[in-house]
């Protein structure tokens, strides 16, 4: 399998474009106007304390205020909050924690207003990008992630990831994280450490310690709600999660750009700065790799599956809602069951892919095409937890309910992508809207190939708009003898001047319409 990351540069920032085998896996936009990332830690001041919530609302420079709930503070508030103190004082650099004296941890099952009082300054992290009406939300719990590892300050525990199940693997990393962990901070080993060496480690450990005391400094300096330590930006911090020995390139069509992502390799996986190119050519880098084409299809509310059948998908603020289709052109297997199970499964992938390429998050409901065998209930579920996997979110996936409903839960930490797939109608001057020009040809094709190979129409007349006949009769040989060739049946295309510019028609032998 291929792995290419495709940047883009834009006025405001960068769109960024993950393909596997040339199919857009993951989109993400970074707007450089955008405050407030998921990992940014700030200075905020408390401004009302809510007994009822048992959480406080905290000034961040944010419209509005954040959230910050009291099992979000984190064991060490008190240790964090006298550093703080000792910081702003000028009694203490913070540079690091060596001989720092750490308090005893918060109660557990403690009130807001035992720990925080209106007007104190805490510092926080964003931990949920704001979305909708709603502002950030906050954690005190510190982290800052690298590529290896994550630091925890005031910490002193060293926990490996789950995902790395060997054991002596995990003994061997905590042996060597152990013997190199500066005083007062706990480490965090990523999946990604598997198979490295202590100097990999160190380094890691070292840039993030850097970047610690950096943020120590500028606290000194900084007025309550304005940001401490940056997360890095998008293609940075994508690079540095799922950059691995799949990738084959990593393609930028910025000078500037490309520079600032080739440094940032050169450092964290020297190995691979060879693989990140700088595009020249003459189309914009989105079209040249197809990118464009795949988010007009990929992000309108009907989705179609690979094999027939399509999804609909709708947003709701409470949940979204995915239902499945078989149409009519899901007919390959001998009995309805049978029909069902692979539009289901085929369903299944396509549905781990949109959460990830939307990144919806929250409640996601499913209606599943009815299946009356429970092996072939299970088979979904199990389908679904699979395609799962490669999500980088947290998430739950609940087995079909008796209602033929799956539910499942993704950690939602920043608004949902969505890209508007519809274009205003050049032919009725805005009052309607069609689907995508750019989709319309893949259609026709589709369509053009199951009439002819499935219905096995001996006579087929196509009447569409003078802009699309002559897309389909100009050249030398053209698309309608293309046609010929590969059907070995000449297929009519009739003017319609009438009709919209991407409107078509399909009449067969007799004069009438195909319905599809």
């Amino acid at each position: 399998m291929s792995n290419e990351l495709i940047i883009n540069s834009t006025q405001t920032g960068c769109r960024i474009a993950l393909l596997k085998d040339k199919k857009l896996s993951e989109f993400h936009q970074d707007d450089d106007g955008h405050q407030f990332n998921v990992g940014d830690i700030y200075l905020g001041q408390v401004k009302k304390v809510v007994p009822g919530l048992n959480a406080a609302f905290v000034d961040v420079g944010y419209e509005k205020d954040a959230f910050l709930h009291y099992l979000d503070l984190g064991p060490q508030l008190q240790s964090l909050n006298k550093c703080t103190k000792l910081i702003l004082a000028g009694k203490m650099t913070g540079k690091n924690l060596n001989g720092f004296k750490r308090l005893p941890d918060i109660n557990k099952l403690g009130k807001m207003n035992q720990v925080l009082t209106k007007n104190q300054r805490v510092l926080v992290q964003v931990v949920k990008e704001p979305i909708s009406t709603k502002g950030p939300r906050l954690s005190s719990e510190l982290s800052i992630a690298g590529r290896y590892i994550v630091l925890v300050p005031f910490s002193d525990s060293v926990s490996v990831s789950k995902k790395i199940a060997d054991g002596g693997e995990r003994k061997r990393l905590l042996r060597l994280i152990n013997s190199i962990k500066p005083e007062n901070f706990g480490i965090i080993i990523r999946t990604v450490a598997q198979g490295k060496d202590v100097a990999e480690l160190d380094k890691d450990l070292t840039n993030l310690m850097e970047k610690w005391s950096k943020g120590m400094q500028r606290l000194t300096k900084v007025k309550p709600n304005e940001k401490v330590i940056g997360e890095m930006n998008r293609a940075n911090s994508i690079l540095r999660d799922v950059l691995n020995e799949s990738f084959d390139s990593i393609v930028v069509d910025d000078k500037a750009l490309y520079t600032d992502v080739r440094d940032f390799i050169r450092e964290i996986a020297p190995e691979k700065e060879k693989i990140t190119k700088l595009y020249n050519g003459k189309a914009k880098i989105f079209e040249a790799y197809g990118i464009e084409k795949q988010l007009k299809g990929l992000f309108g509310q009907s989705v179609s599956i690979d094999g027939g059948g399509y999804l609909i998908i709708e947003h709701t603020e409470a949940l979204h809602v995915v239902d499945v289709n078989s149409g009519n052109k899901s007919n390959a297997e001998d009995n309805q069951e049978s029909t069902a199970l692979k539009v289901n499964l085929d369903a299944a992938k396509e549905i781990a892919r949109q959460l990830r390429l939307r990144d919806m998050g929250g409640i996601i409901v499913v209606d599943f095409i009815d299946m009356r065998k429970v092996e072939n209930k299970k088979l979904l579920f199990q389908r679904m937890k699979d395609e799962m996997k490669s999500d980088r979110s947290k998430f739950t996936v609940l087995p079909l309910s008796k209602f033929g409903l799956m539910q499942i839960t993704r950690q939602r930490v920043r608004p949902e992508m969505n890209i508007k797939t519809r274009e205003v109608c050049p032919s009725c001057n805005g009052s309607g809207k069609v689907t995508a020009s750019i989709l319309v040809t893949d259609q026709i094709e589709k369509d053009v190939e199951h009439i002819m190979l499935k219905q096995n129409e001996k006579k087929l007349t196509i009447s569409l708009h003078p802009y699309l006949y002559a897309y389909y009769t100009k050249g030398l040989i053209s698309r309608q003898w293309k046609w010929y060739f590969k059907y070995k049946r000449w297929i009519k295309l009739v003017e319609d001047s009438s009709m919209a510019i991407l409107e078509y028609k399909f009449i067969n032998s007799l004069g009438e319409e195909i319905a599809l």
